[in-house]
């Protein structure tokens, strides 16, 4: 029998306040991660015009917290990450981390894409070392992480194969050990599994929550599936549909840890993704 989850309530609209993320997550003190009255615009390079594609959007993440983010397609999910990330310039407000503010990339965020991008002509193992011996870590040194890694995520005995020769959710599996190889203070995954099978796809997602319980990295992730949100989150981010997307409600998922897929059986499970679905019909 399912546990039904803790905590319970929601809590919509952008005015998220510090008490009542804490709340929402059983957590005190500074958070990890916080987003502060973002904004995000972008230039139509044939017209000249200006459009903004994600206003006033506030959420804190909490260390060794995971959140998922979610919503409608095109309101800017991918485009939030990518921000924080410091892939793309905000137009307002704040994005900081561990109380620094983030104005471009930085070796204390890791991405994870939706598609591997392996470097073809390097084995995994070589993969997963690159950007390690890319910030002057020794080539020894480097193959030792990248190797404690690959068990990390389950290639040990792969190490010497090249990515033509793996699968795509090994392929996968091989690009989260390359972010996390790199120690990083915030992993952000950019709909990881989006690629793969329905399969395959609920692999890694146990293979994720594994992984996660081993290396407990506050990690942010996108996804368009509710299923896969309430299976790996502490809470689920809510996007509302664009343009100039907000934060229409953060669901708190109170699920025991360790979790599986099992989890999925339970009509607690279902309720949360019908209270997910709910706020997104708003």
């Amino acid at each position: 029998m399912i546990n039904e989850p803790k905590g319970g309530g929601v809590e919509r609209g952008t005015g998220t306040t510090m008490s009542g993320e804490m709340r929402a997550t059983g957590r005190s003190g500074a958070p990890k991660l916080s987003i502060a009255d973002l904004a995000i615009d972008y230039r139509i390079k044939r017209t000249g015009e200006t459009l903004r594609a994600v206003g006033d959007v506030s959420f804190d993440v909490f260390a060794e917290e995971f959140v998922c983010i979610v919503g409608p397609s095109g309101c800017g999910k991918s485009t939030l990450l990518n921000a924080i990330a410091g892939l793309v310039p905000y137009s307002d407000g704040r994005i900081a981390l561990n109380g620094q503010p983030i104005a471009g990339p930085g070796s204390d965020r890791a991405v994870v894409f939706q598609a591997a991008a392996l470097l073809p002509w390097r084995t995994a193992l070589d993969n997963v070392a690159y950007g390690i011996e890319l910030r002057g870590l020794n080539k020894r040194e480097a193959r030792q992480r990248a190797t404690r890694m690959m068990e990390l995520v389950g290639l040990e005995g792969s190490e010497q194969r090249y990515p033509h020769e793996l699968s795509g959710g090994m392929q996968q599996r091989v690009n989260v050990a390359r972010a996390l190889v790199a120690d990083p203070d915030l992993l952000l995954l950019d709909e990881p599994f989006a690629a793969l099978d329905a399969q395959t796809r609920e692999n890694l997602q146990d293979e994720l929550l594994r992984i996660w319980e081993r290396a407990r990295k506050t990690s942010l992730f996108v996804t368009h599936q509710l299923d896969e949100a309430v299976l790996l989150a502490d809470r689920v981010v809510v996007l509302s549909k664009g343009p100039v997307s907000t934060v229409s409600g953060i669901v708190p998922i109170g699920f025991p840890r360790p979790r599986d897929r099992t989890l999925r059986r339970g009509s607690a499970f279902i309720d949360a993704i019908a209270e997910i679905e709910r706020i997104m019909q708003l």
